[in-house]
C-alpha cells in the first residue's frame, strides 16, 4: 500500500497516511468547499492513521453551523491540509493539492452534493 505526505505550503503543518492508490478525487458543493475549490480525497481516512505534524501551534480549525465537521487549516499560509468530515466524525478528507507525488487536477474528480445534504 503507498504512503501518501502531505503539507501545507509553508511546511508547518504536514501529515502522512497509507491508503490504496489514490486515483481520483472528489469536491464538496456545500458552502465552504465550493469556496475553497480543493480536490479532496475519495476515501475517508481514520483520525488515527493520519500522521499530524505541527510546528510552531500553526494548525487552526474553523467551524460553523452545527460545528460538527472540523476544517483544518495552517495559521502561517492558509492552506487546507484536512478536514474532519460532518457525515462521519472522527474521519478524515485530505486536501489531493497538499500531496507532491498526485496531480489532483489531472484526475477524475466526483462531485458530492453536500449542499443539499445538510
Amino acid at each position: 500500500m503507498p504512503r501518501y505526505v502531505g503539507r501545507c505550503h509553508c511546511g508547518s503543518v504536514k501529515f502522512a497516511f497509507d491508503s490504496e492508490p489514490i486515483m481520483s478525487g472528489l469536491r464538496c458543493n456545500c458552502s465552504i468547499c465550493v469556496r475553497k475549490g480543493a480536490v479532496m480525497s475519495p476515501d475517508v481516512i481514520a483520525r488515527e492513521a493520519l500522521e499530524i505534524e505541527v510546528r510552531d501551534d500553526a494548525l487552526a480549525i474553523y467551524q460553523f453551523g452545527d460545528k460538527t465537521a472540523k476544517h483544518y487549516f495552517c495559521k502561517q499560509c492558509g492552506i487546507y491540509p484536512f478536514h474532519e468530515t460532518a457525515r462521519f466524525p472522527g474521519k478524515l478528507r485530505v486536501n489531493l493539492g497538499c500531496i507532491d507525488a498526485l496531480d489532483p487536477l489531472g484526475m477524475e474528480v466526483s462531485l458530492f452534493d453536500g449542499k443539499h445534504l445538510l
